[in-house]
């Protein structure tokens, strides 16, 4: 009988401990990484997962602790003596140079130089070879500002290749991806892992981690929590696991009596994108909206806050019609939407987390001229309180918050406008499991505040969870109505159903 032998150990990290001013970023903490494994580290939002990827690639040096590296132990005193030693790094939002070609970028930092002289047909050959041994549909000549998200992550594994990197760390690689591009990076990770690289793949999306890893380690509150076999562990514990806390109260929906129409929306088109869309909300309901990808959700709710002019159709703000054609008629007819992607279009994240909060309101806090900064400081206080904030001052940039955070930030932002609908466009894409069931909480108080919600999501348990009503889209046209006692068969059901007229 043979004996299969234990894949080696490639890294290892005990008791590792990182402080920042006041703050214990990771309080002694394990990890191990074998070799040719792809090794998914879960955790809410500030569980410390970032902060360990910064320990490994050599961003951070531990405060104690120890590294451990093909059995020897090592200090990173920088970046380069990671990628030295052969780790590299892929972060979720990709740091490459737009205006330069794919093969420039993959040899940024470390070109081929043969007397001095740099041997640009090589590097656009050996790019060749790493991008067809990725399945690229891409050559290396191309611009980088060209290629989609999918690509752009594709030429930063080509990097990691390039630089013969032995442990690659995929920092939510997904976040941005379409299933089927999500698809084709499982597949490429899959090859990496077959050839004997070792990966680890941190991410907060659990059908990512059942689909690649052979184990899966979590943080809690900076605390390394357990290391589990993925086919040995349900999705109720691994949560469990997460956040310290049974799933059952994951989505706290209050009952509440519908109150007056807040907004009416009748026959909206977009010529190429949505046609003759109706739908109504009222105060204390929380409409949810639904579809697959290609349904047009999001196009329709920029066309009701006036990002988009819609071909025809009229809007209905308290039973009145109104003419919204910029973001800011919206806001004056008391309409605000939280957009999908909070990084680039609901946050400057280069501001405070106060000053991102009064931004919509900075006229109303002044004489005109100059700002009244003790009042800013109080109105932006407050709505970060009462939103749980997580940070040590509203001072803090909004770049220095988790994504959850951020997220209560654009919320807090909408809230410091006097509006009666808000349009919520995936408010818990990217979040963790912990900080989804804090903006669901928030969600539902908001509703039981006599807030009008429109959610748009893409994650049907969550639009089954915390909907009074639920709209149901394909390819730009309304397919059906549907209340919270719907399965998810229905919505696909509806969600797969073309040119269907729906009926409330």
């Amino acid at each position: 009988m043979t004996v299969q032998k234990e894949p080696e150990t490639i890294l290892e990290l005990k008791g590792i401990t990182k402080l920042f001013p006041g703050v214990r970023a990771l309080d002694s903490v394990h990890f191990d990484l074998k070799k040719g494994e792809i090794h998914s580290l879960m955790g809410e939002n500030g569980a410390g997962k970032s902060t360990l990827i910064k320990v490994i690639s050599g961003v951070h040096h531990p405060d104690a602790g120890h590294i451990i590296l093909d059995g020897k132990e090592r200090v990173f005193r920088g970046t380069k003596e990671a990628r030295d030693a052969g780790i590299a790094t892929i972060y979720q939002h990709v740091t490459s140079y737009p205006h330069l070609s794919v093969a420039e970028n993959i040899f940024t930092g470390h070109e081929l130089v043969k007397n001095g002289i740099i041997q640009w047909k090589e590097m656009y050959r050996r790019s060749d070879e790493l991008l067809h041994e990725l399945g690229a549909d891409f050559k290396s000549t191309d611009e980088i500002e060209a290629l989609s998200v999918a690509q752009q992550q594709m030429v930063e594994i080509a990097k990691a290749l390039a630089l013969d990197s032995r442990i690659i760390i995929m920092d939510e690689p997904t976040a941005a991806l379409t299933k089927q591009e999500s698809e084709q990076l499982y597949l490429i990770t899959e090859r990496l892992r077959d050839k004997g690289t070792s990966v680890i793949f941190i991410s907060h999306r659990f059908e990512d981690m059942y689909r690649l890893a052979s184990r899966v380690t979590v943080f809690r509150d900076a605390k390394y929590i357990g290391t589990y076999r993925v086919d040995e562990i349900s999705k109720r514990d691994l949560i469990k696991a997460m956040v310290g806390r049974e799933t059952s109260e994951m989505f706290p929906k209050i009952e509440l009596e519908r109150g007056e129409e807040a907004l009416r929306v009748e026959n909206l088109s977009l010529t190429g994108y949505f046609h003759d869309v109706s739908f109504n909300v009222h105060r204390g309901e929380i409409l949810g909206v639904t579809g697959l990808v290609g349904a047009r959700r999001t196009e329709v709710m920029e066309c009701v806050f006036g990002a988009r002019l819609p071909s025809s159709g009229t809007i209905y703000v308290k039973g009145e019609a109104v003419q919204i054609r910029h973001p800011q008629d919206a806001m004056d007819h008391g309409i605000g939407l939280l957009t999908e992607d909070r990084q680039y279009q609901g946050l400057i994240l280069d501001w405070t987390i106060g000053s991102n909060i009064t931004l919509p309101i900075i006229s109303e806090l002044g004489n005109g001229i100059l700002t009244n900064e003790r009042a800013e400081r109080s109105k932006a206080k407050t709505l970060a309180e009462k939103l749980n904030v997580k940070a040590q001052s509203i001072f803090d940039k909004a770049k220095s918050l988790s994504g959850g955070n951020q997220q209560k930030v654009v919320v807090a932002k909408l809230l410091a406008s006097d509006l009666d609908v808000i349009i919520l466009d995936e408010p818990t894409k990217g979040v963790d499991v912990g900080a989804k069931a804090q903006i669901y909480e928030i969600i539902s108080q908001l509703a039981g505040q006599g807030y009008a919600i429109v959610m748009v999501s893409s994650e049907m348990p969550e639009i089954l969870g915390m909907s009074d009503r639920i709209m149901v889209m394909c390819e730009g046209r309304v397919s059906g109505f549907l209340t919270p006692d719907a399965t998810q068969e229905d919505i696909l059901h509806l969600a797969m159903t073309k040119d269907t007229e729906g009926e409330e």
